[in-house]
C-alpha cells in the first residue's frame, strides 16, 4: 500500500511562482499540488473545501493579503498547516504571520531544499523558520516590540483591516461593499472608523500605511 502524499495548496499571486513550485513539487514522491490560487480570499475558499494538509501562502497578496488569510485558515482548519513563502524578511512580517498562525516562514530567495524541509518539518508537528530569519525571533522573545509596530492588528478588526487593504488597492466604496456583501453605508462607516483609529485622513496616506504594514503589496 502507498503512503499518503502530503496534500499542498499554493497560494500566491504571481503565476510563474506558482507554476514553478507546483512543477518542483510535483517530483516529490511524496507530495502533490491540489490547488493553486493567486489572492488570500480564494486560498482560504479552497482550504475549507479541499483541507489540504500544507498551504503554502504568499503574503503579499490582492483583496486579502497572506496574514489575514493565514488567520482564518488556521481558526477555522486546525489540521492544516501554513508555510509562509514571503520576499520579506522584515520582522513585522515575520511575527505577524507566527501571530496568525503559521507553522513555518521562509524566504523566497530560499534554496527549494529549503522548502521541502520545511513541509516536512511542520507535517511532523515542528516549526520551521529561514535561518537568516531566527536572529529576528530571539530578539524578540528577549525584547518584544513596541506595541505601536502592532497598530494595524491591535487598532483595527478584522473586517476593518479588509476594507483597509481594499480601499488601498483602489476599489470604490460600492466595489468594496460588493466584494464584502455588506451595503454602501457599512463600508462607509467603516472607512470613517480606519481613519478615526489611525488618525489618517487621506487615501493616499492610508495607502501608504498598508503597505508599510504589510496589508497590501500595491506599490506607493
Amino acid at each position: 500500500m502507498r503512503p499518503m502524499k502530503i496534500k499542498i495548496l499554493l497560494a500566491d499571486d504571481h503565476k510563474i511562482v506558482r507554476e514553478g513550485l507546483s512543477t518542483l513539487i510535483e517530483k516529490q514522491s511524496d507530495m502533490e499540488v491540489m490547488a493553486e490560487v493567486e489572492d488570500g480570499r480564494a486560498a482560504v475558499h479552497l482550504a475549507r473545501k479541499l483541507s489540504p494538509d500544507v498551504v503554502i501562502m504568499d503574503i503579499g497578496m490582492p483583496g486579502l493579503n497572506g496574514i489575514e488569510a493565514t488567520r482564518q485558515i488556521c481558526r477555522e482548519l486546525p489540521g492544516t498547516k501554513v508555510i509562509a513563502l514571503s520576499m520579506h524578511a522584515d520582522k513585522r512580517f515575520v511575527i505577524e504571520m507566527l501571530n496568525a498562525g503559521a507553522e513555518g516562514y521562509l524566504l523566497k530567495s530560499s534554496a527549494f531544499e529549503e522548502l521541502v524541509h520545511a513541509v516536512h518539518a511542520v507535517m511532523a508537528q515542528k516549526s520551521y523558520v529561514s535561518p537568516p530569519l531566527a536572529g529576528i525571533l530571539v530578539k524578540y522573545t528577549r525584547r518584544p516590540l513596541p506595541k505601536k509596530e502592532f497598530s494595524v492588528f491591535s487598532i483595527l478588526t478584522r473586517r476593518e483591516r479588509e476594507v483597509l487593504q481594499l480601499v488601498a488597492e483602489g476599489n470604490c466604496t460600492k466595489e468594496i461593499a460588493d466584494r464584502l456583501h455588506v451595503s454602501v453605508k457599512t463600508i462607509e462607516t467603516h472607512r470613517l472608523q480606519i481613519m478615526k483609529k489611525l488618525e489618517i485622513y487621506s487615501i493616499a496616506e492610508l495607502t501608504k500605511f498598508a503597505i508599510r504594514e504589510g496589508l497590501t503589496s500595491v506599490h506607493a
